[in-house]
C-alpha cells in the first residue's frame, strides 16, 4: 500500500461524501485524481484485497494452479487501483513512483496468469518481489509525507510488506499449502489495514482537517 499527497479535505457545498470534489468532468486526469482521493476508492482496494485472501484461506486444498490464477487476478486489479491513485498525487515527479508500482503489479499479474502451472519457487519470487518493493516504497512515503493522520497504520503495513517479502524470498516454501497460507494471511491483514486507512481518511475529510490522502496500497500482494 502506498500513500499519495492530496489537497486539504474539501468542505462546503462542493464536497462529496466519498471525498472527491465536485467540478468539471472534462479533464480525464482531474476525474482520476478526484476518484483516487476518495476514501471509497481506498475501501474498494481493501475489499479487492480481502476477498482473494479469504478465498485462499477457506480453500487451502486448492492447487498451485488455482493460487497462481487468484494471485494474478488480484495483482491486475490492484494495478488498476494504483494507477488511478497515482493521479491523486501532486506533480509528475510524485506520480512516477506510483505509476511504476502499478506497472510492477500488472506485469507480475500477467506473469502469474501467463503460466499458472509454474513452480512454487517461481511464484514465490514473483510474490516476494512485489511485497518487498511495495513495502519499501510505502515505508519511504509514510516517513517522508508530512501531516499524515494515519502514519502509524501505513508504517505498520509497510513493515508487514517488507517482512512478508523477505520471508517469501529467503525461506524455501516446499508446498503449495504453505505458500497459500502465507499469501492468504497477508492479504487478509493488508485488507484490514487498508480498510482502517480508508475510514481514517474519511474521518479526516469529515472533520475538514488538512491531511494527505492515502492511496493503496496497496504495498503489496
Amino acid at each position: 500500500m502506498t500513500v499519495s499527497r492530496g489537497p486539504a479535505p474539501p468542505t462546503g457545498p462542493n464536497h462529496t461524501p466519498g471525498g472527491a470534489a465536485a467540478g468539471p468532468m472534462g479533464d480525464p486526469s482531474d476525474v482520476l485524481a478526484r476518484l483516487g482521493r476518495s476514501w471509497t476508492w481506498i475501501l474498494g482496494s481493501a475489499v479487492a484485497t480481502l476477498v482473494p485472501g479469504i478465498l485462499v484461506l477457506v480453500w487451502p486444498e486448492g492447487t498451485l494452479h488455482v493460487l497462481a490464477v487468484v494471485v494474478g487476478l488480484y495483482l491486475l486489479v490492484i494495478g488498476v487501483f494504483r494507477f488511478v491513485a497515482a493521479f491523486a498525487r501532486e506533480g509528475a515527479g510524485e506520480r512516477l513512483p506510483e505509476l511504476l508500482l502499478a506497472l510492477l503489479f500488472v506485469l507480475a499479474g500477467v506473469l502469474c496468469l501467463r503460466n499458472p502451472l509454474q513452480t512454487i519457487a517461481a511464484l514465490s519470487v514473483i510474490v516476494g518481489v512485489v511485497w518487498l518493493v511495495s513495502g519499501v516504497l510505502t515505508l519511504y512515503t509514510a516517513i517522508a509525507t508530512k501531516d499524515l493522520p494515519h502514519r502509524g497504520i501505513v508504517l505498520g503495513v509497510a513493515i508487514l510488506g517488507i517482512v512478508a517479502g523477505v520471508v517469501v524470498l529467503a525461506l524455501p516454501l516446499e508446498s503449495a499449502r504453505a505458500l497459500t497460507r502465507l499469501v492468504g494471511v497477508w492479504l487478509v491483514l493488508l485488507g484490514i489495514a487498508e480498510a482502517a486507512v480508508a475510514f481514517a481518511w474519511r474521518n479526516a475529510l469529515h472533520k475538514g482537517e488538512h491531511a494527505t490522502a492515502p492511496h493503496d496500497p496497496r504495498p503489496t500482494v
